[in-house]
């Protein structure tokens, strides 16, 4: 078990030799969680309250550290971090887990991965909640790679860029390892073709602020993805959208219908 100062306590497990950590609680159908960049899980599933609600609901949660993130191991090889590489983290902890099939519940790069991963193993996503990521699944990408430059900058002060001047900021916040997050957005910054968007089968909810400037646009996604469901979020912009009440009155919607 990994220590951490978290209410929730994590272990930790090997995908293919790199040391992911995660926490494990509740009980019922299980719901797996990837955070979005420079987040951790319990920054993103936790505190926002996604945890109680998930769990007063009936759903056993589980949410890994990304490789590079929180507890997890820090590689510093932009090729470490290909969005296919976190997806199959994401497949070994159900595996390690003994699920044999789970709703994935991710955030902007969590919803990037979540897509790879229902697109590489359509056998083990019951369902996905695709928050913070629209139409940039496949065209445009989302984060700019400025924020790797912003990370890398002497100080925060030096930073003029204003994305990268809040993920600079967030980044020192979580007392993250920037080198390992700079080697991440130069890695994961990877598109899906519409053609394997198309192909992922099973239902998707997209979830995005209104006012989010990185997601881009949900509705285009959904009208891809076959049984994709386009949801905004009223007045938010990427950052606030993710523990929005509307997100998560959504979210148990959606799985009350489709991941019973």
């Amino acid at each position: 078990m990994i220590a951490s100062t978290s209410r929730l306590p994590k272990h930790s497990f090997s995908s293919d030799g790199v040391e992911i950590a995660y926490f494990d609680t509740g009980e019922g159908d299980p719901v797996l969680c990837i955070h979005g960049f420079a987040s951790t899980a319990h920054i993103n599933w936790t505190y926002p309250g996604w945890v109680d609600t998930l769990t007063k609901a009936g759903r056993r949660v589980i949410a890994l550290d990304n490789r590079g993130h929180g507890d997890s191991e820090k590689l510093y090889d932009p090729a470490a971090y290909h969005t296919t590489l976190m997806a199959e983290d994401a497949r070994a902890l159900l595996d390690h887990l003994a699920i044999a099939k789970a709703t994935v519940l991710g955030y902007s790069m969590g919803s990037r991965i979540t897509a790879f991963l229902a697109h590489r193993h359509p056998d083990r996503v019951k369902a996905a909640i695709m928050g913070g990521l629209g139409i940039k699944l496949i065209d445009g990408v989302g984060l700019p790679e400025t924020i790797a430059e912003a990370l890398e900058a002497p100080t925060l002060e030096e930073v003029t860029d204003p994305q990268g001047r809040m993920f600079r900021a967030f980044a020192m916040q979580t007392k993250s390892d920037r080198r390992a997050l700079a080697a991440c957005i130069r890695g994961s910054r990877n598109l899906m073709s519409r053609e394997e968007a198309a192909s992922i089968a099973c239902p998707v909810l997209i979830a995005v602020g209104t006012k989010d400037a990185i997601a881009g646009a949900p509705e285009p996604l959904a009208a891809i993805i076959p049984k994709g469901e386009a949801l905004s979020i009223p007045d938010r912009d990427h950052m606030p959208a993710v523990g929005d009440k509307v997100f998560k009155a959504g979210a148990l919607d959606f799985l009350a219908r489709h991941a019973a």
